[in-house]
């Protein structure tokens, strides 16, 4: 014969049991919705710095139509001016710098460590920005194409900007070429080599976070002057899909478009 007390802790044993069940059961389903959840948190950011990357290409080509030049990169501590200034057309930052954001009038964050006046994408790490220093910086000083377009007798050839895009990179740490006249990756592989300027987001590890040979090639880790000789700077990016090592985006301003633009706007003859 049950008693008051055993009816009251077979009751509370049961309880128990129920709630162990449903636990587990909101268990499983959690671990089966959060791969779900990151991937469309993924997503969102990927699509949101793509449109970031476009919005930015086109910012630069306005402000090469407006004042005849594209900016300079911004420094690490120039709070999202281009550097140097006033400009020269020497950069202090050719390879390795940041989107001038502040110099642009585009949108400025705080980035993912603390730092204020930089374009970041949507992991918070700060969108990067190269510029070739071709043709006597004639890119980035002031009416620097058109000076050169004008000396060669209106040859718009003669603007020969040289960055590289390429859609791998063997090994950026041991280069065995010159960097100022020879990619590291094969012909094959090129996607441009005549980019006068490129934007790139280093993705959800930063970039320099990543261990593969295609992130290193981004990472830029030829491109101290000071550091290492000048026929080692690093003027080759990398761009593909992204797979698990490797979230860069890249995207590069097209020669063409660029000229085509300017001299629609009468800033080139």
């Amino acid at each position: 014969m049950r008693t008051a007390a055993s009816a009251k802790f077979a009751s509370y044993g049961f309880s128990l049991i129920e709630l162990a069940v449903v636990l587990f059961i909101i268990a499983l389903l959690m671990g089966g919705l959060l791969p779900t959840i990151s991937s469309q948190i993924a997503q969102k950011n990927s699509n949101e710095t793509i449109k970031q990357l476009d919005d930015i290409q086109q910012a630069l080509i306005g402000y090469a139509v407006i004042n005849g030049r594209l900016p300079c990169p911004a420094s690490d501590t120039s709070n999202g001016l281009e550097a140097p200034l006033p400009v020269t057309g020497t950069c202090t930052n050719f390879y390795n710098g940041f989107v001038p954001a502040a110099t642009l009038g585009i949108p400025t964050s705080v980035d993912n460590q603390g730092r204020q006046g930089f374009a970041v994408d949507g992991w918070g790490n700060r969108i990067r920005y190269a510029v070739t220093k071709v043709n006597a910086y004639a890119f980035t000083s002031i009416n620097g194409m058109k000076t050169a377009i004008t000396a060669a007798g209106g040859d718009f050839s003669t603007l020969t900007p040289d960055l590289y895009v390429c859609a791998s990179s063997p090994n950026p740490l041991t280069p065995s070429k010159n960097m100022t006249s020879s990619p590291w990756c094969g012909t094959a592989t090129i996607l441009t080599d005549k980019a006068p300027a490129l934007i790139y987001s280093t993705g959800k590890n930063g970039g320099y976070g990543g261990s593969s040979a295609d992130e290193l090639a981004n990472a830029n880790p030829y491109a101290n002057p000071t550091a290492i000789p000048n026929s080692y700077e690093d003027k080759v990016f990398v761009s593909h899909d992204q797979t698990p090592t490797f979230d860069d985006l890249v995207i590069w301003i097209s020669p063409n478009i660029l000229i085509n633009r300017m001299v629609t706007a009468g800033v080139l003859p």
